[in-house]
């Protein structure tokens, strides 16, 4: 059973455990409540708030999620009231000291993360906001000031804006929680940057992975698990083709829950999976859906329930019900839902997966084979302005009073100047315009034949707070023209010869030239004797080899002046 209780005005959850005492504080703020240009700052804070607690001798830790920020301990009641107790005191008047160190840390912590296959897909189907924003560096780190952070937490890290769960038999007597008030937030808003579904984008990952949206229920929750032992059965034990199969099912908040699956393939393997993992897909969606799976995902979830710590497990989840207003079951009202679920639950939710589909298939391989749109990776719309021609002659950069179109073969890129999520901007004067919607218009001056007023323009257009400053870079990491670049190449590859020449070339002139001089002069000065014409034969050949010895360096200074 678990127990409803308030702490100094948070709402407080308590249910027994025979283990180790253990509790968590959950904000309703994640990155989904972020934007572009203050990405980071939630998580920023939840680094704040723990880093003066050092080094601790029982387990805490915190986490920050899409449309959730958690802390969370276990130990002792003194260690756990000790714990919240100053997380909270931090979080109301924030250890700024540290600002710029934990800035460095994540900064470190993000370049050290390993990629994974599905990192790319909030970024594909919801764009640069919202749920999208996980799929982007923490950009608005290095701008971000300690009244920023200040204003961030008086806003979302309130007692209203909170749960406390506790997995033990009481609350503990010393702690406090120290929270301004404040209001409770509503679960973000998900947008889409998929003009249809289902659709399909290519990765270089070597998994095949599908991620759709479909309605919070029981029985989406059962078909999560149902499609994973299909996977597993036709991938890996019959086809032999993946190693990892996997599903995973996550609630939104908004009566929505994401749905994923994935398989991982070896290269030579990919066009197989895919075939593999639609194959699958469809199956399903037409309803072949094997009763034992069901019967089997149920048993199981049934199985949990009778546990003796169900409510003492189910306690994270029932806080983020309770954030996000949702409902929340007993145990007997789960059992009740998933004994309700069968086969045409299942059909139904399938359907819910496929039309919202998003796939994600190896580099090399289309899904439209399949019923699937090509996700666009560049944008319909082509704006109105003047014209900058790229100095390789394959692009053009038009600037327009609404916005900015890269023209390339077939694939024009537009960002409209309120449409722009953010704008990087580099000392060097190259930008990085972000849409809403995704699409990343990159703008190098040393690449295009832009006026002088160009880059000001369009900084005047963009508005002020979209900015994102990045750092100075190196001369040779500035993109130059590949004309200038073969032609710097072919200068630094084809001139190291000619000093040496010419510096032969001088000492075989003087040499000979003295040669031929002196000898001049002696036949000059002395009667010519019979025999002696050779002498004379000599000296032609040596005034000629001085010529041909001062032909390589004429030209090569003239070759010098010339570029």
């Amino acid at each position: 059973m678990i127990q409803h209780l308030d702490v100094d005005g948070v709402p407080t959850l308590l249910a027994a455990t025979g283990g180790p005492m253990r509790a968590g504080l959950t904000f309703r703020v994640g990155t989904a409540d972020e934007t572009l240009v203050r990405s980071g700052i939630t998580h920023l804070i939840e680094h704040l708030a723990l880093a003066p607690l050092g080094l601790a001798d029982y387990h805490v830790n915190g986490a920050t999620a899409q449309a959730f920020t958690t802390f969370h301990t276990q130990g002792s009641e003194a260690d756990i009231a000790a714990f919240l107790t100053a997380v909270c005191g931090n979080l109301s008047d924030l250890p700024v000291a540290r600002l710029d160190v934990e800035k460095e840390i994540l900064r470190t912590e993000w370049s050290s993360r390993g990629a994974a296959a599905v990192d790319s897909i909030p970024l594909w189907r919801h764009g640069a906001r919202d749920y999208g924003l996980v799929s982007y560096p923490e950009w608005g780190l290095g701008a971000l000031t300690a009244d920023d952070l200040r204003e961030w937490a008086a806003r979302w890290f309130t007692r209203e804006n909170a749960v406390l769960w506790i997995a033990g038999d009481r609350v503990p007597a010393e702690l406090r929680l120290a929270l301004p008030a404040g209001t409770r937030q509503p679960a973000p808003t998900a947008s889409s940057a998929l003009p249809q579904t289902p659709a399909y984008f290519v990765s270089g990952s070597r998994a095949v992975v599908l991620d759709s949206v479909v309605r919070r229920r029981a029985a989406a929750s059962v078909f999560s698990a149902v499609l994973e032992r299909e996977l597993y059965r036709s991938l890996r034990q019959e086809a032999g083709l993946s190693y990892t199969t996997t599903t995973g099912y996550e609630p939104r908040g908004d009566g929505y829950a994401t749905l994923r699956a994935l398989a991982d393939a070896l290269p030579e393997k990919q066009d197989a999976v895919l075939g593999g993992f639609i194959d699958v897909l469809a199956k399903m969606r037409v309803g072949r859906i094997e009763q034992a799976d069901l019967d089997a995902t149920i048993a199981k979830r049934e199985d949990f329930l009778g546990i003796a710590e169900v409510d003492a497990a189910r306690l994270p989840s029932y806080a983020l019900n309770v954030l996000t207003g949702e409902p929340n079951l007993s145990v007997d009202e789960h059992r009740a839902e998933l004994k309700a679920v069968d086969l045409a639950d299942l059909h139904e939710v399938a359907g819910e997966m496929i039309a919202s589909a998003l796939l994600m298939v190896p580099g090399g391989l289309t899904a439209d084979w399949a019923g699937f749109a090509a996700a666009p990776t560049h944008s319909a719309e082509i704006l109105q302005g003047t014209t900058y021609s790229s100095k390789e002659g394959n692009a053009a950069l038009r600037v327009g009073v609404d916005g900015v179109t890269l023209l390339q073969t077939g694939d024009p890129l537009t960002v409209r100047y309120g449409d722009c999520a953010a704008m990087l901007v580099w000392p060097d004067g190259a930008r990085q315009l972000i849409g809403s919607d995704a699409i990343a218009l990159h703008i190098e001056p040393t690449l295009f034949n832009l006026h002088p007023g160009v880059i000001p323009a369009i900084d005047a257009k963009v508005p002020g707070d979209r900015r994102i400053p990045m750092p100075a870079r190196a001369p040779d990491a500035i993109p130059q023209p590949q004309a200038a670049v073969r032609q710097a190449t072919q200068s630094a590859t084809s001139t190291w010869w000619e000093l040496p020449v010419m510096v032969l070339s001088g000492m075989g002139v003087l040499v000979v030239g003295a040669l031929s001089v002196l000898l001049t002069l002696a036949m000059l000065l002395t009667e010519t004797k019979p025999g002696e014409e050779a002498l004379w034969g000599a000296v032609v050949v040596l005034w000629l080899l001085t010529v041909i010895l001062t032909l390589p360096i004429v030209k090569l200074r003239r070759r010098r002046r010339s570029r």
